[in-house]
């Protein structure tokens, strides 16, 4: 194992136990509004401060870009973290949420971890080398055909201006598929991409902490990953696409068949 891999894992594994230590008292829980339908806890600034005390503790001279305190200034290599992916799941006890901690290098994806506390589920990637569920290879699923797919999305609920295009294209895709869901941490989705367990994924709007590890866990996983233009600029964009290579092309071009000329 990579020695970046294994601070990483060692930094997840600590960020979920502190996020399961919180869950049973979650009506003491201090809770902020950032935005509309977007809230930060003190879980999230908690373990994100253990997160980044741990990384830094092993590579002080390296950079970070945290969900919750924003860019710390480092090297060329940045780690990119989500301490809490699915706060609002989180907050009503709902188990769907992860830790997500993803290493890039020069603008090169490199390491990726994702943590389920909940299912003690540990998603994790090393570019070049595969992507792994518990020490377990995984691969995309081999479905070739996208009526048979299930795929997984996000609303865009931060910018509701882009509600309707959204609708559009899940009006698509229900016709089309056996299936979408939205399940609230699209870390995890993204890791579900890469284990198989969805066909899938697409999503306008994210920021580079949500999506940054699952991104490479699916490239590792044998699936493709682009943003709505067909490119790579997902991560600067936040609008992303993303399944096994039978699919992918055909999802795409729904996706893209719904955006308006001027669409950014």
């Amino acid at each position: 194992m990579h020695p970046f891999l294994n601070i990483a894992i060692k930094a997840a594994r600590r960020a979920g136990q502190l996020v399961l230590r919180y869950s049973s008292q979650l009506e003491r829980v201090a809770i902020e509004s950032k935005g509309r339908n977007d809230f930060v806890t003190e879980v999230d600034r908690q373990v994100e401060g253990e997160i980044i005390s741990i990384l830094q503790g092993a590579y002080p001279d390296h950079a970070i870009l945290a969900e919750e305190s924003g860019s710390h200034q480092g090297n060329e290599f940045e780690w990119i973290i989500d301490p809490l992916d699915g706060t609002t799941n989180y907050l009503h006890s709902y188990p769907q949420f992860s830790v997500s901690i993803a290493l890039r290098h020069k603008d090169k994806l490199t390491q990726a971890v994702v943590f389920d506390p909940m299912r003690d589920e540990l998603f994790t990637a090393s570019r070049g080398e595969g992507a792994q569920l518990n020490d377990r290879r995984i691969r995309v699923s081999k479905n070739s055909r996208l009526e048979h797919s299930l795929l997984g999305t996000g609303f865009p609920f931060k910018d509701l201006d882009k509600l309707e295009i959204w609708i559009d294209t899940f009006r698509h895709l229900i016709k089309m598929t056996q299936g979408v869901r939205r399940a609230g941490s699209a870390a995890l989705d993204l890791a579900y991409v890469a284990s198989g367990r969805l066909d899938g994924f697409w999503e306008i709007g994210l920021h580079p902490w949500d999506m940054a590890a699952g991104c490479l866990l699916i490239e590792e996983a044998g699936g493709l990953v682009c943003d709505f233009s067909g490119g790579q600029d997902y991560l600067q964009t936040g609008n992303v696409v993303t399944a096994n290579s039978a699919i992918h092309a055909p999802l795409l071009d729904i996706v893209q068949s719904g955006l308006p000329p001027d669409f950014v």
